[in-house]
């Protein structure tokens, strides 16, 4: 399967086909917003409005498998998100990153990039880089600030 083959619900409930950000770059992570990381959400929305224009997309996860720290309903953490971040970049459903019950976009994800202890997601704010192409680049350490990405965002966009 490719990035492209999978569909996940945005928080409206509506499904999107992964196919939809065809050509597009894209910045897939896993939030939670009562997290010692959850001001990430400023920057990753930086990161968004810089480069929305020239087709970067940053597609939010919020997961609670990570000491609970997103237990709320969508609605709530949708809420939480827009209220204390501004967030206008794609968040979509809650779902698991790990287990059994891992959403099959992540289950994808972890076995194209591994982390540095293996496929595991360890914490909030995982990071991945996908190309235009639908290639997963990178995977970025949940303590890697978003706008430490921008260098890889640029070169991506000057290929």
């Amino acid at each position: 399967m490719k990035f492209y083959d999978f569909k996940a619900r945005k928080m409206n409930g509506q499904e999107v086909s992964m196919e939809a950000y065809k050509g597009k770059i894209l910045v897939v992570v896993n939030t939670a917003s009562k997290c010692g990381l959850t001001p990430q959400f400023k920057e990753l929305e930086e990161l968004y409005q810089e480069y929305k224009t020239k087709g970067v997309e940053i597609l939010g996860f919020p997961c609670n498998q990570f000491a609970k720290q997103d237990s709320g309903s969508n609605e709530e953490i949708h809420e939480f998100c827009q209220l204390n971040y501004g967030v206008s970049f794609n968040m979509f459903e809650k779902i698991d990153v790990n287990g059994n019950n891992a959403h099959p976009l992540y289950k994808y994800l972890k076995n194209e990039a591994k982390g540095l202890f293996g496929k595991g997601i360890k914490w909030n704010f995982t990071k991945f880089l996908i190309d235009a192409n639908g290639n997963v680049i990178k995977r970025y350490a949940p303590t890697v600030s978003p706008s430490k990405i921008k260098y890889d965002i640029e070169k991506l966009l000057s290929e």
